[in-house]
């Protein structure tokens, strides 16, 4: 579905039970809503309600030129609520999903039954700007997110995965070189300008995170310190995955998500 928004439209999906407990999920830079559909089946089985939503410029949202900050796309999840009429939701996120959490835990906390951030980082990773420069200068030159693709697969999935699933591994490949570069700029701009070390240890939410233990662009050691900068935050590892584990190891994942969902299933 798409929502009007000023000057521009989001699009979402929402499936399950009308009054089941509401998932809220959100995807990674140069990816889309597709990127879950290994945990929507056991969501759906659970009663769960879920809601996925493509960022400014991703899957079937329009682009919105110039740069985003993690405020103004927490404030996207929230207009989307709002919208939906939905009060409070289970927060799912991964990469920039993640860090969107972040942002709307702090800026709508009262808003969140739960979060679960994964393979995702607490502030810019500023030891990579210089990478990060490269990357969005072969996109303006390429006006496209092509020559991108084949690395980014790559960092996201160990060399297991593509002979494993090669069929899935195309799709989101071609996810990658079809997302906009206006939204891709937009996004990696906020990726590049945010930092919320210092305010995390306010937040007063059930918090997992999890992280695929071989991932190279928010590696573990970041996941782990980052549950550790939120009281009572958690923290799982799943082995023998990269950046995307919900696809790499979806059933440890699910396994995962599903026991964390469990122990918050009741508050509303």
């Amino acid at each position: 579905m798409l929502l009007p928004l000023t000057r521009r439209r989001l699009y979402y999906d929402l499936a399950g039970p009308e009054n089941g407990p509401v998932v809220c999920i959100t995807h990674s830079l140069s990816s889309d809503g597709g990127s879950w559909a290994e945990q929507v089946p056991p969501l759906l089985q659970g009663g769960f309600r879920v809601l996925r939503l493509d960022m400014r410029g991703h899957g079937g949202s329009d682009p919105v030129a110039g740069d985003y900050t993690m405020k103004e796309l927490a404030g996207d999840v929230a207009s989307v609520l709002d919208a939906l009429s939905i009060p409070r939701v289970h927060y799912v996120g991964l990469s920039i999903g993640g860090m969107i959490g972040q942002a709307f835990a702090i800026d709508h906390g009262a808003r969140l039954i739960s979060a679960m951030w994964c393979d995702t980082l607490p502030a810019s990773p500023s030891a990579a700007a210089a990478m990060w420069d490269e990357r969005m200068n072969t996109v303006r030159r390429a006006n496209s997110l092509e020559p991108l693709a084949d690395g980014t697969m790559e960092r996201w999935f160990t060399d297991a995965f593509k002979p494993r699933n090669p069929a899935r591994w195309k799709q989101i490949r071609d996810t990658v070189a079809a997302t906009t570069p206006a939204g891709f700029l937009g996004c990696s701009a906020a990726i590049m300008n945010f930092d919320f070390s210092g305010q995390l240890s306010s937040l007063r939410i059930p918090l997992l995170v999890a992280c695929g233990a071989e991932d190279p662009g928010t590696p573990a050691s970041e996941n782990r310190r980052l549950a550790g900068l939120v009281p009572g935050g958690r923290y799982e590892e799943i082995p023998n995955a990269r950046h995307f584990p919900n696809v790499e190891r979806p059933d440890e994942f699910n396994r995962i998500m599903m026991n964390w969902l469990a122990q918050h299933a009741r508050a509303r």
